[in-house]
């Protein structure tokens, strides 16, 4: 597999006689198949063969590898002596590539995987079976999860083990006249996780049944600021931008019409499958928040977009996702962030300047649309799938003429 990369005889008999010499074949075609370019297999081939020679000076074995010994051999990079590992210097090439190996020496079993994530043991069992409940019962997301229990956490240090002898002055008094420096929207989502965790312990019978009211609610004016969109002109210039035959082209406009026709969220499309297209019925399934499916229309010219994209997906990466990584190693997207840059990236490349620069921003401009359409609005929080009618009239606001309609005339001031 060398020879991919190598043509010297020698460079290729000193690859193949060093420490790495047992992995480095099967690195390189690692590499490959996770779709590196040459010039990064070559650095990363490189900087195995580095660390190995590092190791085998210090007496080391590749199962002693750990994040002590890679940042020992970061601070060695800079005035490296190592015979037959020409050099190096300290760069993100070379400390990218001793990663990429380490992974790979990991999945072997040569080297011992990172911890499992497990509970903190400073972790109350109240916390611990909140989490369950929180991740079977109400289908919520990790990072959902982590901000609810820290919630919860914090309220168990502030008042004790024992939420049978909470009261709700106490309770009240964590909230009122203390001042949170990450601002409103930092002290609602502290509020919310307080009141949810007081919900379950009144559910399982450990607190008061009303302990829940005690908290007092953020004041706020709900749905009081305009919907963050696009116009008709920059939507279309935002389309126009991912024009063109490349793979990473024909994903963008695939994933920005998916955002802007049918509203979804960043999450959604992150983890869209590649069996939730029903071509024959002309739908496609979602799943998204609290695991909720939906079957949602798919219209042609997404669908279009996504068989285009389809036929330049590539077919080696084993992932039933629909939406892969163009930058290697090759995968699908972890969460909706990747979905989000991709929006970042068009939009910067269309020059168009928005008030918000996510995915998000395409599911406001896709209400507003239908809104301008004339499409009810029961019939737009289906597509969004909004639990109640009222979030859903938070983009009445930006239709200028039914407001005008609804308008009461100023009356005129008699002379």
């Amino acid at each position: 597999m060398l020879e991919e990369y190598f043509s010297a005889p020698k460079t290729l008999r000193r690859l193949r006689t060093g420490p790495s010499a047992p992995y480095i074949d099967g690195f390189a075609s690692t590499l490959q198949e996770n779709g590196y370019s040459a010039a990064s297999a070559v650095r990363y081939l490189r900087a195995a063969v580095h660390l190995g020679h590092f190791l085998d000076s210090r007496g080391m074995s590749f199962a002693a590898i750990d994040e002590g010994i890679s940042e020992s051999f970061r601070r060695h990079l800079p005035n490296c002596c190592c015979p037959l590992s020409n050099g190096g210097t300290i760069n993100h090439h070379v400390v990218f590539g001793v990663k990429r190996f380490h992974q790979y020496l990991v999945q072997l079993g040569v080297c011992p995987g990172a911890p499992t994530p497990v509970a903190e043991p400073s972790e109350s069992p109240l916390v611990t079976s909140f989490r369950h409940w929180l991740e079977v019962h109400r289908g919520a997301a990790p990072p959902t999860i982590k901000q609810y229990c820290r919630g919860a956490g914090e309220l168990l240090d502030a008042l004790g083990e024992d939420p049978g002898r909470w009261d709700a002055r106490q309770v009240r008094a964590l909230f009122v006249g203390a001042a949170d420096p990450g601002g409103a929207a930092t002290v609602e989502k502290r509020v919310t996780a307080v009141r949810l965790f007081l919900r379950f312990l009144i559910m399982q019978g450990q607190c008061r049944g009303d302990l829940d009211q005690a908290i007092p609610a953020q004041a706020h004016w709900r749905l009081a600021s305009l919907p963050r969109c696009l116009t008709s002109e920059q939507l279309e210039r935002l389309v126009a931008a991912c024009e063109g035959d490349t793979c990473n082209r024909r994903r963008d406009r695939a994933i920005i019409l998916l955002l802007a026709r049918l509203g979804l969220r960043a999450g959604d499309v992150a983890g869209m499958r590649l069996v939730d297209f029903e071509w024959e019925n002309a739908a496609v399934r979602i799943c998204g928040k609290g695991r909720y499916e939906v079957r949602l229309p798919l219209p042609q010219e997404v669908g279009e977009a996504v068989i285009r994209y389809l036929q330049c997906r590539p077919s080696w990466v084993q992932s039933d996702k629909l939406f892969l990584r163009t930058i290697a190693p090759f995968g699908p997207f972890v969460c909706g962030d990747g979905v989000s840059s991709v929006v970042k990236c068009a939009l910067r490349r269309a020059g168009v300047k928005s008030p918000a620069k996510g995915a998000h921003l395409l599911r406001h401009t896709a209400a507003t649309e239908m809104l301008r359409q004339g499409i009810p609005l029961e019939q737009i929080g289906s597509v969004l799938r909004h639990q109640g009618v009222d979030t859903t009239t938070y983009y009445a606001k930006v239709d200028v003429a039914l407001l005008k309609q609804v308008a009461q005339p100023w009356p005129e001031v008699l002379r």
